[in-house]
């Protein structure tokens, strides 16, 4: 049995209660405080082995409650963190001011127990455990089983060293699918590098990506700069050919040498990289060297469109509405039952980053507590473009009338165009009698003037 003295800081008292029972039965001395206040007040009366520090709480927040007793050098035993939704940026500040690890809620008792022991274990001392907070902070939201297997294939991936291409739409969240990988791998402690693709040009490429030197002064590339760490090429679509072709040189070669050098220095980063979900369509046009894709995409990982998880809506909601609390100071808002069903029935044409925004702008915007579903109605009023692929249609927004033919139009210009234009086939697709197909297309404005000559 422990006698070790545990302060338990969290502003919620069932929280507090629960805890305090659990390490109570384990032997520890356990002491609450329900605030800072009440927390300086029992540090000011007490010597502790360890204490436990809520993010959340009303007066002062956990982070700069830990800042606090660090600058001043009072922070003489080991923190854990607690959390519901933690930030990367919070995960780093609490690192380098000290915090021993990171326990998210719901807690696992399990998991606490065995935290509380290797903390006081420790002896007061950072230890390199406090780096698994980051994996932890990285981790996707989500309870879908879609995100429960993208998770499980991802913790998979991490344990190798091959080449991996992340696809998917644009706003999917495909670079921090990469950035969990990196920080589960045995590379997390070396340099995470990205190169957005857009970024290279014909001026600048090479010198970005293999660095230079010049009477014995080097300056290293993007390969250089990435070590024995992961180096991520954000967007492959948007790279030029120049650029392409020296990453394509690259990976082949596994060496590369800088401007002005003669040595050729060993490639040791981990290449991974995001492209969109029409990269064969990229392939096709010249845009996308089919060769360089198949080096990358040694190990593939496609990240879903978030209308395909939709039941994890209401969780990334309480997600963003924590983190911009926690990273921006911006005041607490929850979203209605009715908010929130009518979000999960939204096609989120730009996924998770147009949500991330809409939280963001709701947050900055309005003044009640709860966020209606009237003012969320508000919000993504026309954000969809009217020719928009039939599946991001957000149909919900409009009059029944108007949606019949908003589904109508977009229904059958995609039905046409996978006819090749041709009404006949079209008619045949559908199930419609040709005469009555074409009075329909022209009510709804859809352009059929490239029909063949057999119609």
């Amino acid at each position: 049995m422990s006698n070790s003295a545990v302060l338990v800081v969290d502003d919620e008292a069932d929280i507090r209660a629960l805890i305090q029972e659990i390490l109570s039965e384990e032997g520890y001395g356990v002491t609450v405080a329900a605030n800072a206040e009440d927390a300086r007040n029992a540090r000011g009366a007490q010597k502790f082995d360890l204490i436990l520090l809520d993010i959340w709480m009303p007066d002062t927040d956990g982070i700069t409650l830990l800042r606090e007793w660090s600058d001043s050098g009072d922070l003489n035993c080991p923190v854990v963190v607690m959390s519901g939704h933690g930030t990367v940026d919070t995960a780093v500040e609490a690192t380098r001011l000290g915090a021993y690890d990171f326990v998210e809620k719901p807690l696992s008792l399990a998991k606490l127990l065995r935290t509380v022991e290797g903390a006081l274990d420790s002896a007061g001392k950072q230890s390199t455990k406090a780096r698994s907070m980051l994996p932890s902070l990285l981790t996707p939201v989500g309870r879908s089983q879609l995100m429960q297997a993208l998770r499980e294939k991802v913790q998979q991936y991490a344990r190798h060293d091959a080449s991996v291409l992340f696809s998917g739409e644009p706003g999917t969240g495909r670079s921090a699918f990469a950035r969990y990988m990196h920080a589960l791998s045995r590379r997390s402690d070396e340099p995470l590098i990205s190169v957005t693709g857009a970024s290279l040009t014909d001026s600048n490429v090479e010198e970005q990506l293999l660095g230079s030197e010049q009477d014995g002064e080097v300056h290293m590339g993007a390969f250089e700069k990435a070590g024995r760490g992961t180096l991520l090429i954000d967007e492959l679509a948007d790279l030029n050919d120049a650029a392409q072709k020296i990453l394509l040189g690259v990976l082949e070669d596994g060496i590369f040498t800088r401007i002005g050098g003669r040595d050729p220095v060993k490639l040791e980063a981990r290449i991974v990289a995001t492209v969109s979900a029409d990269q064969e369509t990229r392939v096709e046009r010249g845009e996308l060297r089919r060769d360089l894709l198949a080096h990358l995409n040694v190990l593939g990982l496609k990240v879903p469109p978030l209308r395909e998880y939709a039941e994890d809506i209401p969780e990334l909601l309480t997600y963003y509405v924590d983190k911009f609390v926690d990273s921006d100071g911006l005041t607490f808002r929850r979203f209605t039952v009715a908010a929130q069903n009518r979000l999960r029935n939204y096609p989120w044409p730009d996924n998770v980053r147009e949500l991330k925004n809409l939280v963001r702008r709701l947050l900055l915007t309005g003044t009640d507590e709860d966020i209606s579903l009237e003012e969320v109605e508000t919000e993504i009023k026309g954000s969809t473009p009217t020719d928009a692929p039939l599946i991001k249609q957000d149909l919900l927004a409009l009059p029944l009338r108007e949606a019949r033919e908003q589904f109508e139009r977009a229904y059958l210009r995609q039905q046409l165009a996978l006819c090749d234009g041709k009404v006949s086939q079209l008619a045949k697709r559908v199930g419609m009698e040709r005469t009555h197909l074409y009075r329909k297309l022209r009510s709804l404005g859809v352009d059929f003037k490239s029909v063949s000559a057999e119609d």
